[in-house]
């Protein structure tokens, strides 16, 4: 299974990196996707997919050996900045062309219009601050 998104991702900069409607469509196959946010940033909206793994970005080293190395591996944060440290540690450590990036995180699959769970008591309350108008 070695360079399993040869065919379906975008390859830079030694990375495989796909689109959320790319890696959606991975995932319905039963492709893991892999959320590196840390605990407190994915209380309140997960990917809505049938294999979902958590492991935090700041833990990630200590639990590679929980991963699984014989299936493809997606893996995602909020925006997609942290998630290609994560892809590069992850194929400094065995997963080359078993791991990819979700270009743009959360952010990305969700302005995509693809399924997000949301546990609304995790809500952060408030509102808004907005600059007030200026006038000339």
């Amino acid at each position: 299974m070695e360079d399993f998104f040869k065919e379906t991702a975008m390859l830079s900069g030694n990375m495989y990196n796909l689109s959320p409607i790319q890696a959606h469509k991975l995932c319905l196959n039963g492709v893991i996707l892999v959320d590196v946010r840390e605990e407190h940033l994915n209380r309140y909206k997960i990917f809505d997919v049938a294999n979902l793994v958590f492991c935090p970005l700041k833990r990630l080293r200590d639990l590679l050996s929980d991963l699984p190395t014989n299936k493809p591996l997606i893996v995602a944060d909020a925006s997609g900045i942290h998630s290609p440290e994560a892809v590069k540690i992850m194929m400094d450590n065995g997963f080359a062309g078993m791991c990819a990036n979700l270009s743009g995180g959360l952010v990305s699959w969700e302005h995509s219009g693809l399924p997000v769970k949301i546990n609304y008591n995790e809500r952060i309350p408030g509102k808004l601050v907005t600059t007030p108008e200026i006038k000339d």
